[in-house]
């Protein structure tokens, strides 16, 4: 299938006064206030030294990407479940992970599961484009409104399975995977240009390992690991097949 909204067409990229900078003024002082507090409280103070990730995360409104029902704890520090049984990641791990990333202001970024979009809209602000897949239609849909809403112009959305990626626009110069497989898919790899960079999580059904693949000339790879976590499985046909594989 195509992407959600751009009819096959790359995305724009964005510049100045076009919407590229949701900073979620429509929150009030309280949310802006919240967002200040996260990164000084649960991103610097643990670590996380990038200004250009700080700077997303403290602009970025984290409160129109989770339910309702959350408000009141869209800045704190942990996961929230959101549609269709999954989750919005803790900020200080989407953090680590645009972190490890460390996108260019001119890289195409590949992401495998938009999942509420919050994390695309992150990417939007550190990469010149965004392409995005996600297998369940209705966070999808949801993510798209949420995106269009802030003016995010320079991400395409894609209904598929993220394990196969999105062949058309590759090679990518990153490759970021909001879920864990057992392994790093081929198509994943196959689709990442050289000197890029590949962040997944990888291991079992319960506990994965962070992980960071870097592909070098000559098609030869180096990886690391970045401590333990723990995320929902990424489904597909190069990764968990059945969600009851999961729960083994």
């Amino acid at each position: 299938m195509g992407p959600a909204s751009m009819s096959g067409e790359p995305p724009r990229a964005s510049g100045p006064g076009d919407g590229r900078d949701p900073a979620g003024r429509e929150g009030g002082d309280a949310f802006a206030v919240a967002r200040r507090r996260m990164v000084e409280e649960q991103l610097v103070a643990k670590g996380i030294r990038s200004p250009r990730v700080l700077e997303a995360m403290g602009s970025v409104p984290r409160h129109r990407f989770v339910d309702p029902g959350f408000l009141g704890r869209a800045y704190g520090d942990h996961a929230l479940p959101t549609a269709e049984g999954q989750t919005i990641s803790q900020p200080w791990i989407v953090a680590r992970m645009l972190e490890l990333l460390a996108a260019e202001p001119t890289d195409r970024v590949l992401e495998v599961g938009t999942g509420s979009g919050y994390q695309t809209a992150l990417l939007s602000r550190l990469a010149e484009r965004v392409f995005s897949v996600e297998r369940v239609a209705s966070l999808l849909r949801g993510a798209q409104a949420r995106l269009d809403q802030l003016g995010v112009r320079n991400v395409a959305l894609r209904h598929g399975d993220g394990s196969l990626g999105w062949q058309e626009f590759a090679p990518y110069a990153r490759v970021l995977v909001s879920a864990a497989a057992p392994r790093v898919p081929d198509a994943l790899r196959a689709q990442l240009g050289e000197g890029g960079v590949l962040v997944i999580p990888v291991g079992g059904p319960q506990l994965q390992h962070l992980e960071v693949w870097h592909r070098m000339p000559g098609d030869r790879w180096r990886h690391q690991r970045h401590g333990e976590c723990r995320f929902v499985p990424l489904l597909g046909r190069d990764a968990w097949r059945q969600r009851q594989e999961t729960e083994q």
